[in-house]
């Protein structure tokens, strides 16, 4: 039986000053470092105690201060992967983001999908993205814990989800699961059927008093 408790991270200074977020390394906000504190204590609740937990990031700013809030909350440390970082925009990073709207290409109703080329130097195909993140998910899964915490970005949650539920790569260029900032998504697996779930999609209760 294992459980895996998908955090996005909370509001961060580049929603605030709407420029573009991908790898820019962009900080939480005051609002989102108490959001942090709520989805941690949530965890806190939701986590039987003495249970064995672990704990993954993505390596940017905003993820590890909200690792940070939960590490402290469950007493284990963060283990920072870069796989589980969001899409990178290439040179629209830290750009006002209707700097990339004028110049995005979005991708056809029919036709390529993942490997579609959005019209921004630098920017990661979809393909690439999901296809890190499930590398990251591939090593998370492998590790017999039966209670995980994985901290990322709302865009990179569709490729957790989608690799969660055995969605193979060739098949995510629809995919979008979406979810809150700060909002936890609860994904299980039964220790009989092996069979996995989505118990919960973008929960965002603990969020009401932050």
């Amino acid at each position: 039986m294992r459980t895996v408790h998908v955090v996005t991270h909370p509001e961060a200074t580049h929603h605030v000053e709407r420029v573009v977020g991908g790898w820019h390394d962009s900080e939480l906000t005051d609002a989102g470092l108490r959001a942090a504190a709520s989805a941690a204590k949530a965890l806190r609740a939701r986590i039987p105690d003495g249970a064995e937990v672990q704990l993954f990031s993505s390596d940017l700013r905003r993820t590890r201060q909200t690792a940070e809030e939960i590490a402290a909350a469950l007493g284990v440390p963060p283990v920072l992967d870069r796989r589980l970082r969001e899409k990178s925009y290439g040179e629209a990073e830290g750009r006002p983001q209707e700097w990339l709207d004028r110049r995005f290409v979005p991708p056809p109703e029919a036709g390529e999908r993942l490997d579609h080329d959005e019209g921004v130097e630098g920017s990661e195909t979809k393909a690439a993205w999901a296809r890190r993140v499930y590398a990251a998910m591939d090593a998370i899964v492998r590790l017999p814990c039966a209670q995980q915490v994985v901290v990322t970005h709302g865009g990179s949650l569709t490729f957790v989800v989608a690799h969660w539920i055995g969605m193979p790569l060739e098949t995510v260029g629809r995919a979008a699961f979406r979810a809150p900032s700060g909002s936890i998504t609860t994904l299980h697996e039964d220790g009989y059927f092996h069979n996995r779930q989505v118990v919960g999609l973008g929960d965002a209760r603990h969020l009401e008093s932050a």
